[in-house]
């Protein structure tokens, strides 16, 4: 990735492609894989605000809006958590 051309979106969208063709595997959208990659953050308990900053949303609260359903499952889960340490 010598060539500075990577850094216009249209030719790593390009090059993306390519290589997908050539991995021989599925075709998944590339929007798709920042979705993915802000989910299993989300998942792993990193700090929202982190996540958001990677994602370069201009609120917080935006990137909470779109990972709600990652939210109401750390929800459960602590609910869970904090269940069974307070009944033990």
């Amino acid at each position: 990735m010598r060539n500075r051309n990577y850094l216009d979106p249209r030719n790593l969208l390009r090059k993306y492609k390519r290589l997908i063709e050539e991995a021989n595997v599925p075709y998944i959208p590339f929007h798709n894989l920042r979705h993915t990659h802000a989910t299993i953050l989300m998942r792993m308990y990193k700090n929202p605000k982190i996540v958001s900053e990677r994602l370069g949303h201009t609120r917080v609260g935006i990137t909470l809006d779109i990972y709600s359903h990652t939210n109401q499952e750390m929800q459960r889960r602590s609910a869970d958590r904090f269940d069974k340490n307070f009944w033990n």
